[in-house]
């Protein structure tokens, strides 16, 4: 194995997608080795973890992080005590409580949430989630003044940290904020806001997505309960919402993230969430939920609601109890997954060659951006994030209409868009803006688009974002293929979850011949490859033949091929194998 880091990994300077690829350094070998010999853990694993910074130590806590050692103090965040205390009030008098939630998972997750906690106290909330079309993303001034009429308590969920005249318009109705957006320099006119993301909080908890924020206001209304003898609702079993929201909303799975996911998946598995039941069935998975069905299956289906379709159907199936209900609103949500994927691919068509064209005139750009009259909204985002992976810098995709920009950003690892947007926005070089560090929405006249985007690519230029190369492709390690079997896939499944902040083990396979290759799907190809010693290995890329990797594996002529990917535990009817997630491969 190559010990110079500055040597590309198996010899490869650019492979068939044109990237250089880096391997461990000497000193992150040595603390892989190290760390094996102290816990007895593979070599494989052990290096993945020595990647993330365990220590021999902590290996065994970081492979089985516990939700009571990593959970933080709710009251450590501004005003959550009370926020829980006035919660706790209006379940305990009765009072009429509304939800005002976003329309993506993360929303629904966090209002199905209090829902649920709700129900559990025998009390009932109404949910109020926004038209994407008619009222945009989050609180308007005539959805509070309505609600404020017939309601106590309005707490809005995923959303309300910058809608400052919005809120005003609740008059005098207790209104609760718990979010996890950034926003302005003060906090909104509400009884309580409680945002990680605050300018007067410390960041500490950032990378809590709007869910985990409720989850921890529940934690602390179920403390008062207890301290003063009432009964409090199970929270354990309402993990699987906070891991649905976690996965699917990208929050960094670091710290307590990591324990929400892993609780949440045991929780989904034992069932009784009617709506993820139905979800999951509508979807045909099979076998133990894992974070890939929650961020590329399950959570696409749930946000296609808020995107094309009715805008509360998501949080409805979250919030289901009744079997019948849920299976009818999991049956809607494909129909509307389906419609959003052609909506998806219209638009995307037409934002690619806006993309390109402004790159061929300049290539090093730190910002791709695309606007087009009559775009759909609820697949900017998408689109976006699709044109942000392919170029490698930050994307924004707008939407024109009444003489509006209206849009989605998102962003790539080390540029934070939200900042830059939010900046602009409380300069009014934006009509509105406002997100986290991976994505943001705005707003902007249609006539200042064109300098809007040359200001916020000035503004993620000093971050560095721009090029576009190609970035290298680092390894954990290398595998033969006799060494990816069973055992070890299960251990490095075991060993997550892997997403955002924690990116899963990717290995190169070196030196094998490929003994069958075949299309599946709509553009994959799956590959059986040896190295003429050890057992034979199924390998699969999904999207590979709409690249330049498909092609040339699939008309390999007899050559021999570094593979690089992710080994998986491959689940399918009932039975299951390992396989290669293929990411890159060269010619060896």
């Amino acid at each position: 194995m190559p010990r110079d880091h500055d040597a590309a990994f198996l010899h490869v300077e650019s492979s068939l997608s044109g990237r250089r690829w880096t391997g461990p350094s000497a000193d992150a070998l040595r603390l892989g080795e190290a760390l094996a010999q102290a816990t007895g853990l593979p070599a494989a694993l052990a290096g993945v973890l020595a990647r993330q910074g365990v220590r021999a130590e902590t290996a065994a806590a970081y492979l089985a992080p516990k939700l009571k050692d990593l959970l933080p103090d709710p009251r450590g965040l501004r005003d959550m005590e009370r926020a829980a205390t006035r919660l706790d009030a209006a379940a305990e008098r009765g009072e009429r409580i509304a939800i005002f939630a976003d329309y993506d998972v993360d929303g629904g997750a966090s209002a199905a949430l209090l829902i649920w906690w709700l129900r559990a106290l025998g009390r009932d909330a109404t949910l109020y989630v926004p038209d994407r079309l008619r009222e945009g993303y989050g609180p308007n001034p005539e959805a509070m003044a309505q609600l404020s009429a017939s309601h106590d308590l309005i707490v809005c969920v995923d959303c309300g940290t910058a809608a400052h005249e919005a809120l005003e318009a609740a008059g005098g109705t207790d209104v609760i904020v718990l979010d996890h957006h950034l926003g302005t320099e003060t906090p909104p006119p509400v009884l309580a806001c409680v945002n990680p993301n605050r300018p007067d909080e410390d960041g500490a908890l950032g990378h809590l997505c709007a869910a985990a924020v409720t989850f921890l206001c529940l934690v602390e209304a179920n403390r008062q309960r207890r301290g003063a003898g009432r009964e409090a609702p199970d929270l354990m079993g309402m993990t699987d919402l906070v891991a649905l929201a976690t996965v699917a909303d990208v929050a960094p799975l670091m710290g307590v993230n990591r324990a929400f996911v892993q609780a949440g998946l045991r929780a989904m598995g034992r069932g009784g969430r009617p709506g993820l039941e139905a979800l999951a069935a509508t979807a045909r998975l099979s076998g133990p939920p894992t974070p890939y069905h929650l961020g590329f299956v399950l959570g696409p289906r749930i946000n296609a609601a808020g995107r094309v379709g009715r805008a509360d159907l998501g949080a409805r199936l979250l919030a289901s109890a009744d079997r019948h209900e849920a299976a009818a609103l999991a049956d809607r949500l494909e129909e509307v997954n389906a419609e959003r994927k052609a909506v998806e691919g219209a638009t995307r068509v037409a934002a690619l060659a806006q993309a390109e064209a402004r790159l061929d005139a300049d290539p090093d750009a730190p910002l791709v951006w695309a606007a087009g009259e009559g775009w759909h909204p609820g697949v900017l985002g998408i689109t976006a994030g699709q044109l942000a992976r392919r170029f490698r810098r930050p994307a924004v995709v707008l939407g024109v209409a009444d003489g509006m920009a209206k849009g989605s950003g998102r962003s790539v690892a080390g540029v934070d868009l939200g900042s830059c947007v939010a900046r602009m926005a409380r300069a009014g070089e934006l009509a509105s803006g406002g997100g986290h560090v991976m994505a943001a929405g705005l707003s902007v006249g249609a006539g200042c688009v064109e300098a809007a985007m040359a200001r916020l690519g000035e503004l993620l230029a000093r971050q560095g974002a721009g090029g576009g190369e190609p970035s290298d492709l680092a390894l954990d390690s290398m595998l033969m293929p006799g060494a990816c079997d069973m055992a070890l896939a299960r251990q490095l499944e075991a060993a997550g979850p892997w997403g955002e902040g924690a990116s899963a083990p990717r290995f190169a396979v070196p030196e094998v011949r490929i003994h069958d290759a075949r299309p599946v799907g709509q553009d994959g190809l799956r590959l059986t490859v040896s190295d003429g010693i050890g057992p034979r290995l199924q390998v699969i890329a999904f999207g590979a033949m709409s690249g330049p990797i498909g092609p040339r594996l699939l008309s390999h002529g007899g050559g021999r091929f570094h593979l690089a990917g992710r080994l998986e535990v491959n689940r399918w009817q009932g039975r299951e194998s390992v396989q290669l997630a293929l990411i890159d491969a060269a010619e060896a």
